[in-house]
């Protein structure tokens, strides 16, 4: 296998569990996909612009303490590329849970991602998520 199906097969997967845990209620895995050597970033889907990584595990568990019983996910990857000892990922996370104690609902979140190779792991230290808006675009052609 190549660079880029080893960083899919192995550090997409992980996240992948680790955001199926996030939106279950559990920040835990999630956040051991972060680096923990600064700079990091977040641009969450709901507002926070927020930088270090203390203040990105105090953000995480707000977000894990508002979300559970997730359901259906999948973390449809768009983009990825590998350059050197960064790489990143644009695509779309979605999932069925609850949030706040609501009945579960369908969500998706555009993200993308900036990892950095550390140690010989890939760890997260940017990510950019929003809101799909209800009118993705036009349909196709």
């Amino acid at each position: 296998m190549g660079e880029l199906d080893d960083f899919r097969a192995d550090t997409l997967a992980r996240q992948t569990e680790a955001m199926r845990a996030l939106f279950s209620g559990d920040q835990a895995p999630f956040m051991s996909m972060w680096s923990t050597r600064d700079p990091l970033s977040l641009f969450g889907a709901w507002g926070s612009c927020t930088t270090g990584s203390a203040e990105l595990n105090r953000v995480y568990q707000w977000v894990g303490s508002r979300f559970s019983r997730c359901g259906d996910l999948s973390f449809d990857v768009e983009v990825v590329d590998i350059v050197g000892d960064l790489a990143y990922t644009v695509g779309c996370e979605r999932f069925t849970a609850s949030v706040d104690g609501r009945p579960a609902e369908p969500m998706t979140i555009r993200v993308t991602h900036v990892y950095r190779r550390e140690d010989g792991t890939w760890k997260i230290v940017h990510r950019h998520g929003d809101w799909a808006p209800v009118d993705e675009g036009p349909p196709p052609p």
